[in-house]
């Protein structure tokens, strides 16, 4: 990468979210953590005891990522089962019913089918306490060096899999009064959440990366929604969302086609949500997926306007074990910045290691590997 020697010294390091070398948000849970889950669930632990072992285990994933040179650190999502029900079920008017939907993940040996479980919004939305709250002061009381960054589903994901069939209309006649109760309870959290001293928040939206599938757009249509304007609604409510969000506070999305044990759910380039996405989502960065052909070319980057927001490039899976080559990554990284600034691009990984408890299909010493290797390929490309 040659020719990019002086547009790589103006770039340098950055000091605010998102990093040049930065990560989703989830890790692999160590065995000893999944078996202090299996013990509590069985009764042979109480919760004090299970959160002990949690603690231990977030003090150490937090040093190995600042000896490791990055400069935001997450808690891996250790005290969760999935990355965004965890959250949602905590929201004041949701319950958690079984699963009817069955959601169809792919990989490369077949098809996994799993039924998650389901939500059911039955009472006035709000948020009574800080979601996660305690989790994140328990982080940025761990964390030496690097900034805590906190991840939590975005509100597009209380709406996405289930429409309005997941709504009581006893409660909200109508969808208008379902979106205010839902970004007023968003706001709140944002707002406590800054009050605790959060600078790096993270909307994780898997529905934007779905809808650029035309089968997903189609299943959209038929629970009754808009598969044409749908992203465009979204981006809109999660803008009112972040409105008055605290000074200083940095906020990215992270979007991805789903990862469950190595598989995925939907594929198609990001250009039916591209232009609404880098234009109107009013982020500091965006993280996205793009670590095989499912993810299409880079031309969705000349979306990107000029000035502070940044995209996260996800050239490095966290499906396989295989580490990728500096030389392929550089590469890379050069084909996406013919369509975007380079000192506008990051690099992460293309989603988390571990979305639901049962993680992906490689080592923890691999996934360290993994991140090792962005590090240093955003140092050498970066400065």
């Amino acid at each position: 990468m040659e020719r990019d020697t002086v547009t790589v010294m103006k770039a340098g390091r950055r000091t605010q979210p998102p990093f040049r070398a930065d990560h989703v948000g989830s890790l692999l849970r160590p065995p000893r953590l999944l078996q202090a889950r299996d013990d509590f669930a069985a009764g042979r632990l109480d919760a004090a005891a299970l959160r002990a072992v949690e603690d231990e285990a977030i003090r150490e994933i937090v040093g190995r990522q600042e000896e490791l040179g990055l400069q935001s650190a997450t808690d891996g999502e250790f005290r969760r089962a999935s990355w965004h029900m965890d959250f949602i079920y905590q929201l004041d008017g949701v319950t958690k019913e079984p699963g009817e939907i069955k959601v169809k993940f792919h990989n490369e040996q077949g098809d996994i089918e799993f039924t998650p479980a389901a939500l059911h919004v039955d009472g006035k939305l709000g948020v009574s306490r800080t979601i996660f709250g305690d989790d994140f002061r328990f982080l940025a009381e761990t964390v030496k060096t690097n900034v805590p960054k906190l991840t939590i589903p975005s509100p597009s994901m209380v709406h996405y899999r289930g429409g309005r069939a997941a709504i009581d209309p006893r409660v909200y006649s109508d969808l208008d009064s379902f979106w205010a109760d839902l970004v007023a309870a968003y706001r709140e959290q944002v707002r406590r959440l800054g009050e605790l001293g959060c600078t790096y928040l993270q909307f994780d939206d898997t529905s934007l990366a779905y809808m650029n599938d035309p089968h997903q757009r189609d299943y959209i249509a038929s629970i009754g929604g808009d598969p044409e304007r749908q992203h465009v609604d979204y981006i809109r409510h999660i803008n009112e969302a972040l409105a008055g969000r605290p000074e200083g506070m940095s906020v990215t999305t992270h979007s991805c086609r789903g990862n469950f044990q190595s598989s995925w759910a939907a594929e198609g380039s990001w250009d039916f949500v591209a232009e609404a996405l880098l234009n109107e989502l009013e982020v500091d960065g965006f993280f996205m997926e793009w670590d095989d052909e499912r993810s299409g070319g880079f031309e969705p980057l000349r979306f990107l306007p000029k000035g502070d927001k940044h995209v996260v490039l996800g050239f490095v899976t966290t499906k396989r074990g295989t580490l990728e080559s500096k030389d392929e990554l550089k590469r890379r990284i050069e084909e996406a910045s013919k369509y975007a600034p380079l000192e506008q691009l990051c690099l992460s990984p293309q989603c988390g290691f571990s979305s639901t408890v049962e993680g992906n299909l490689l080592t923890e010493e691999e996934q360290w590997e993994k991140l090792r290797l962005i590090v240093e390929v955003a140092q050498e490309v970066w400065g």
